[in-house]
């Protein structure tokens, strides 16, 4: 069975839980998206029982610090295990074309020569651009330009082994212009920055986010039929979930999901 295993779920400056992160797991073998904004990362990939040898493909959605500083820890810890013979095969690094000196300038800066060189040997920034498709493990993954406000930013679609698509939206709202990716996803991974009823307090269209009343009524009229909502608030986390699922039932009748760092979902 395919599962989506959660590593992260909160936004740039949460310190109670990980930034937004997460991999399909198809099979042995896991198709990772960001890394997050830390060293966490390693911890909670070993906490998962995920080990480094599993991963050979992570698509980088954009430069943010919460997405692409643990993409540092990955590329130093897998060229490590391969220099010591533990990692079969090479690493494939999935991003906008842009993005891709910017994560070859943070390791050179970063990350110790040896390591470094391996950049273009067995570690492979790819590249990819708005429409394309890639085939990653027994996926065809297509992505897609966001149209982000700030940073340049790509999510992706594809196709689960049992017939169901899934997208991921990046951490913004849906824009309408990506209609033609989202449009017919039995899966949708979609931002929610806080409650609606919270949105004084932490004010997330100041932020380009959206809250959880927001994402769950563009999901409820776009007939996704399972939604998952992430990149949020911490400072309620204790309540997140129930709170969170308790205004998104409000304006949703699908399966909706408010998972915590570490859980793991189903696709079925």
């Amino acid at each position: 069975m395919e599962q989506l295993y959660v590593f992260g779920t909160g936004n740039a400056t949460v310190t109670r839980c990980y930034n937004t992160c997460f991999a399909i797991k198809d099979e042995e073998q896991f198709f990772m998206v960001d890394a997050g904004g830390g060293n966490g990362i390693l911890r909670i990939l070993e906490d998962m029982d995920i080990k480094m040898e599993q991963i050979h493909h992570i698509f980088v959605t954009h430069e943010h610090t919460d997405h692409i500083l643990g993409m540092i820890w990955m590329i130093r810890v897998i060229a490590t295990h391969m220099k010591n013979g533990i990692y079969e095969g090479d690493l494939n690094i999935y991003c906008h074309e842009d993005l891709t000196s910017t994560i070859d300038t943070l390791c050179r800066l970063t990350v110790q020569g040896k390591f470094y060189k391996m950049i273009g040997d067995r570690i492979h920034l790819i590249p990819v651009h708005d429409g394309e498709t890639r085939k990653i493990l027994d996926y065809d993954v297509t992505f897609f330009d966001i149209h982000s406000t700030k940073a340049k930013q790509y999510g992706f679609t594809t196709v689960l082994k049992n017939g169901q698509k899934l997208t991921c939206a990046g951490d913004e709202p849906y824009n309408p212009e990506c209609e033609s990716y989202v449009a017919g996803s039995k899966w949708l991974l979609h931002e929610a920055f806080c409650l609606y009823e919270d949105r004084e307090r932490f004010k997330p269209y100041e932020k380009h986010h959206s809250t959880v009343k927001d994402a769950c009524e563009l999901a409820d009229k776009m007939g996704i039929e399972n939604l998952i909502l992430w990149h949020t608030e911490d400072k309620t986390i204790q309540t997140r979930k129930e709170r969170y699922l308790q205004e998104g039932h409000s304006c949703y009748q699908g399966n909706l999901f408010v998972p915590d760092d570490g859980e793991i979902i189903d696709f079925i």
